[in-house]
């Protein structure tokens, strides 16, 4: 068993690291997954993402905002064999709130400086998954759920 320590270190590790991610929405019963590109914000509480709202995965969101966020540290070692782990965390999306969106814009263009006009553009809006839970899959037999209350514990 890993400790809430261990976990969040592990957890931010891998949140800082990796700039792209899987989202999963879902809409009347049918899954849908995007890869995105992902910046941390407000440590690993919140995970910022940009989409057009003419878009599959933002219509989704619009009718159900609970998803995962998939984020893969894994790779493959020369045997085949799988080293690292993978993190989802699980909540809900929201658009940045006003008060929130001149820091999350930056914070994302600081990590995605490619984004700037994709960013700028009227039709982009920048979301905020409030994470309520991760999942670390070291391997088969090694997975463990934490809430961010439980991270958040010294």
């Amino acid at each position: 068993m890993h400790d809430p320590a261990t976990s969040k270190h592990t957890i931010q590790q891998l949140l800082d690291s990796m700039g792209f991610a899987i989202l999963a929405t879902e809409s009347a019963g049918q899954p849908h997954a995007s890869l995105v590109a992902v910046t941390p914000f407000q440590g690993w509480r919140q995970l910022v993402f940009a989409t057009y709202r003419d878009t599959q995965k933002y219509r989704n969101l619009m009718q159900n905002c609970r998803v995962s966020v998939l984020v893969d540290g894994c790779k493959a070692s020369r045997g085949g064999a799988q080293e690292g782990f993978v993190v989802t965390a699980v909540g809900q999306a929201r658009d940045i709130s006003t008060e929130q969106h001149p820091a999350a814009r930056q914070a994302h263009l600081q990590r995605h400086p490619d984004l700037a006009s994709f960013l700028d553009s009227p039709d982009c809006v920048l979301v905020a998954v409030a994470v309520d839970t991760y999942q670390v899959v070291r391997s088969i037999d090694d997975v463990t759920w934490w809430t961010v209350d439980d991270l958040n514990t010294p």
